[in-house]
């Protein structure tokens, strides 16, 4: 039976990898992570108008499809490719939201079927102030807006950002949230895994953990109590997307990393996908323009990454 490549994330994990298949550490493997496709952005942005989304993404489309061009090319195939948040610009309830959708899923379906996707919900996935009917949507769509997995003794957790932003409508959805990351936080100190990494949508911080409350941030208290947690866990990494500019920083020995955008760009930095891999001592990543991948061969790079465990 074939899998749904966009139902893969139901029972808070994902079907693409059994966990009793995945628990212990084999060898080195890599992923790919993007950010914010945003279908409609970019010709909102080029008007000023934010949160209006218009009738016109054919750059967007462009743009993905050379992103799954590039990830179809690579060799040996990265485990999966994590999409963190934004995947469409019209908000719940806002015209051109279904054919936006219909446009990345269509786009997506050419994915090689080797490689899982996996989805993580950003704000204007659910709303920026999410309600139950608006994150239900979203399940229904693109799958659990959290959930675990593991792949190779590598736990990875995938988080909805959105419920530590404004949960004020959904506050039963944030509290279960919080239960269930205590759980799979105590889980992972407790069998040791390889390392543990996380996914969301909106960045802890974008430069430095002290820094101001932003709109692309999480707010202070928050944030140092999720980064509290993360690290008594022994978390090793964040990544996260929403500011369609690359940036991050440290807090402890935990990595935040912020990634551009494959859709529009906000600073200088280039439409581009970031290529993650993990060895048994580290999480070493970098981002590369969509140009970059599909024109010129990264195998090298990915020797040389995956030789500095």
């Amino acid at each position: 039976m074939q899998r749904d490549i966009f139902s893969e994330a139901r029972g808070r994990t994902l079907g693409a990898f059994p966990e009793e298949k995945e628990l212990q550490w084999k060898s080195p493997f890599y992923f790919i992570q993007g950010a914010d496709p945003q279908f409609g952005l970019m010709k909102a942005w080029a008007l000023g108008k934010w949160d209006n989304c218009d009738d016109e993404w054919e750059e967007e489309i462009r743009l993905t499809e050379q992103a799954v061009q590039a990830i179809n090319k690579l060799n040996p195939k990265p485990k999966f490719f994590v999409l963190c948040g934004d995947l469409v610009h019209a908000l719940p309830g806002t015209p051109w939201r279904a054919n936006q959708t219909k446009d990345l899923k269509k786009v997506l379906e050419d994915i090689d079927k080797e490689i899982p996707l996996v989805f993580v919900s950003g704000n204007h996935d659910i709303g920026n102030v999410p309600t139950s009917e608006a994150i239900d949507e979203y399940c229904q769509t693109w799958g659990d807006d959290y959930f675990s997995f593991w792949v190779g003794g590598v736990l990875f957790l995938v988080l909805n950002s959105q419920l530590y932003v404004d949960s004020s409508k959904c506050l039963n959805l944030k509290q279960a949230q919080d239960k269930w990351l205590d759980t799979q936080l105590a889980m992972a100190k407790e069998k040791m895994c390889k390392h543990a990494i996380v996914f969301q949508h909106i960045p802890l911080f974008l430069k430095n953990v002290d820094e101001e409350d932003d709109y692309f941030n999480i707010n202070k208290p928050v944030r140092l109590e999720l980064m509290n947690k993360f690290t008594n866990a022994g978390i090793k990494a964040v990544f996260s997307g929403h500011y369609h500019r690359n940036a991050g920083g440290f807090y402890n020995n935990l990595d935040m990393v912020v990634s551009s955008a494959i859709g529009c760009q906000l600073g200088e930095d280039t439409h581009g996908l970031r290529i993650v891999v993990v060895t048994a001592d580290k999480i070493i990543h970098r981002y590369y323009s969509l140009n970059k991948l599909s024109n010129e061969g990264i195998e090298k790079d990915l020797l040389d990454m995956i030789k500095q465990e």
